[in-house]
């Protein structure tokens, strides 16, 4: 008996050693780090409608053509020339009435951007949410397919941009994950003019700050108050936001959590070259560019660049993200809409280009600014309720302002094009 009792007492072990070596191997499943771009992949097309999202979508060369050729057809029949021009001089009274309409009840916070662009933040403060993001294991943010779950679009949104996009157009501004982990920048990489040469200069909002961040096209803040959330406790950081719709500032600065002390809203056109801003050249860290490019006329989008290109310190880094070349919203706009080649009006006013990412690299190369990342961001979207899928194209990418190259001569750039 003794002998029996040692055999199912050495069994019993051995079968509790196992269920924790299994436990232990989920729990370090579930603190892995998000694969980038996603990792939920469609094998079964039975199951497409078992989740919002998935990732990694190839299109075959049919899918291709087939969407070329619905682009070309919406955009036979262009926008009558005085309308256009009405359009591009009143671009701000249109984004002004959107605001006023939906206020700040639109569009959701984009607290993704921190795994999209980890860059955001201040070194130190970049660990310290890494370590807070290993310590929760469920939370949303770290969980490998949280951008598949979360849909940032709905129904009211998505009825909103059906009617004025002549065709069902959407509004979703997605998410992909970073694909290059970018080496953060010391102190001393970011240049001494932070220090001694700012104290020489008239006082300015962020003016003592050590950390400088803009965003452009800020619009009701959406992304503000997320980074201000994270960044309320990061002594020496400030940011920066403006818009050109006067109505979108309004919504920012009279939000509960808006503090003057740590952020500066303001109304800005940055179209117009001669219109300073409200702090000196070569101050930011960081310059936030999200679905903002794609709003303005095709032909001053490079004077965009180069203009916001001089206001990064050497060593800072541009973060942009916009709509992709054949993606959902463009294909779905009716005859009519076309404004130029793959430019288009919304029925509501507003305006919006479809990029590839050989535009981008070039827009932003030009400007003197070097790649970091540049990708291509393919997704499946479903509405499950409704049964309908809607291929989605976004571009996701990095740009840094060398630390030697001076922006003031952007011509001299040797920098060639990945793809040639």
């Amino acid at each position: 008996m003794g002998s029996l009792n040692k055999m199912n007492f050495i069994t019993r072990l051995s079968a509790l050693c196992l269920r924790k070596s299994k436990m232990h191997e989920r729990h370090q499943s579930s603190r892995r780090p998000a694969v980038p771009l996603g990792s939920r992949i469609l094998t079964d097309p039975s199951k497409v409608f078992e989740h919002n999202m998935w990732d990694h979508m190839q299109w075959s060369q049919e899918e291709e053509e087939n969407a070329k050729e619905r682009a070309a057809e919406n955009s036979r029949v262009k926008v009558q020339r005085e309308d256009q021009e009405r359009y591009e001089r009143e671009a701000s009274k249109y984004w002004n009435e959107f605001y006023k309409t939906h206020k700040n009840n639109f569009f959701k916070d984009r607290n993704w951007l921190f795994l999209e662009f980890p860059e955001i933040l201040p070194e130190k403060r970049r660990e310290e949410l890494k370590t807070e993001q290993r310590s929760l294991e469920h939370t949303e943010i770290n969980t490998t397919n949280s951008f598949s779950h979360k849909n940032e679009m709905f129904e009211a949104g998505e009825k909103y941009w059906k009617k004025n996009c002549g065709g069902g157009s959407t509004a979703v501004q997605g998410y992909e994950y970073n694909k290059t982990q970018v080496k953060p920048l010391t102190d001393n990489a970011r240049g001494k003019n932070s220090g001694e040469e700012l104290g020489k200069l008239e006082s300015f909002p962020g003016s003592d700050a050590t950390y400088r961040i803009l965003e452009v096209g800020c619009g009701a803040g959406n992304s503000v108050f997320p980074i201000l959330k994270v960044l309320c406790n990061t002594p020496g950081t400030f940011l920066y936001c403006c818009d050109f719709a006067s109505g979108a500032v309004e919504l920012v600065k009279s939000h509960s959590s808006y503090n003057s002390a740590w952020c500066s809203a303001f109304v800005h056109d940055v179209c117009d070259d001669a219109l300073p801003y409200p702090f000196p050249d070569e101050i930011l860290d960081v310059i936030l560019l999200v679905f903002v490019l794609s709003t303005i006329h095709p032909d001053r989008m490079q004077g965009v660049v180069n203009r916001l290109a001089k206001l990064l310190r050497p060593g800072g880094m541009l973060l942009f993200r916009d709509y992709g070349r054949y993606d959902t919203a463009q294909l779905r706009f009716k005859k009519g809409h076309c404004l130029s080649e793959n430019f288009y009006l919304r029925g509501d006013g507003t305006r919006v280009y479809f990029f590839t990412k050989e535009e981008v690299w070039n827009m932003f190369n030009l400007a003197g600014l070097t790649e970091v990342q540049n990708l291509v961001d393919r997704r499946l979207q479903v509405n499950r309720k409704k049964k309908v899928k809607m291929q989605r194209v976004w571009i996701q990418s990095k740009f840094q302002k060398p630390l030697l190259l001076s922006l003031n001569k952007p011509e001299e750039t040797t920098e060639r094009h990945p793809c040639r």
